[in-house]
């Protein structure tokens, strides 16, 4: 057998790859719009036609008790502070 060089091919081949990156990307980016909102499929949610939704709420009035407050205390000056010691000692 004769001695031959090895050639090795490094170019190619990875394009399945991104390909299916791709359009994996673009699944997640749709089911992202749909599940937030923005795609509208039959009008089931909000911003296409109108629904009326005909809430009627009979609630009861509530009112807080009568309660009676006591009347402020009488205000009365403070003592007056006891004059200092002379500082002579004397």
């Amino acid at each position: 057998m004769a001695d031959r060089p090895t050639v090795v091919n490094t170019s190619g081949g990875g394009g399945a790859g991104t390909a299916v990156a791709i359009v994996l990307a673009i699944i997640a980016i749709v089911a992202l719009l749909f599940f937030t909102g923005i795609i509208n499929v039959g009008g089931r949610t909000g911003g296409g036609g109108s629904t009326d939704v005909n809430v009627k709420l009979d609630a009861p009035k509530v009112e807080a008790p009568k309660v009676e407050t006591p009347a402020a205390p009488s205000t009365t000056p403070a003592p007056a502070p006891a004059a200092p010691a002379p500082a002579n000692g004397g």
